[in-house]
């Protein structure tokens, strides 16, 4: 435990960001796993329907700081090459 006030203050703002963080990232996480679940099973239209969300889902990511705008591109990238690539097929 941190022996100056302004540090004791940080500790709990620390925790209480490191949840909301946490929360944001499993929340992509999710969104993405939905995806790739879809993709793996062959459901296009679905696919496409839970694209949009997931990339919904990345950008509010990136708009609360929880990740780096360009790792949120490379992400919504990969979604949509599986899914562009289900769709083709």
């Amino acid at each position: 435990m941190p022996n100056i006030k302004s540090s004791e203050r940080s500790v709990k703002t620390d925790a209480e960001r490191r949840a909301s963080n946490f929360a944001v990232k499993s929340a992509v996480k999710t969104a993405t796993r939905k995806v790739v679940d879809t993709v793996a099973t062959g459901k296009a239209d679905e696919a496409k329907a839970l694209l949009t969300k997931a990339s919904s889902v990345i950008d509010k990511a990136v708009v609360k700081g929880v990740i780096h705008r360009n790792a949120a591109a490379r992400k919504k990238s990969r979604l949509a090459r599986k899914t562009n690539a289900l769709a083709n097929k």
